[in-house]
């Protein structure tokens, strides 16, 4: 499993230019950047996303019109006087925001963790879903 570390930097300078301000603290806030999958189903779309080591009640998921968002916080406690040669587990708080194509339901969201990986079953909203339309002969 690989966590990716975000750096702050050249790229986050030109990020900040595109980003609206909200955005852009939440970004500089992140300094852990987790992996995610996302599936279309005809109904709905399924995310999951690796977050090993969190609680299900340190997450925070909201649903608007297109728009899902993941935050959350790894924490860690060092003691004072502890001496570390390395440190590469994640700490600080986290926030991934997903643009999806359609409009969701946000009622009929339902997520899941199991074995460190979150799973967001999100319906389409019903005027986003396909319809089969009949022809009709007279």
């Amino acid at each position: 499993m690989t966590l990716y570390l975000t750096p702050i930097g050249r790229r986050a300078r030109r990020m900040m230019n595109l980003a609206d301000a909200q955005n852009w603290a939440n970004m500089v806030e992140s300094r852990v950047a987790f992996p995610i999958d996302i599936k279309e189903e005809n109904d709905a779309f399924v995310i999951s996303a690796m977050l090993p080591g969190i609680k299900a009640e340190d997450l925070e998921i909201s649903v608007v019109n297109e728009v899902v968002s993941i935050k959350g916080e790894y924490q860690r406690e060092r003691g004072d006087g502890e001496k570390y040669l390395l440190t590469e587990l994640p700490s600080g708080r986290f926030c991934r925001t997903i643009n999806l194509p359609d409009q969701l339901d946000s009622a009929k969201a339902e997520a899941s963790m199991e074995n460190g990986v979150l799973t967001l079953s999100i319906p389409k909203a019903e005027a986003a879903r396909p319809k089969t339309i009949k022809v009709s002969v007279k």
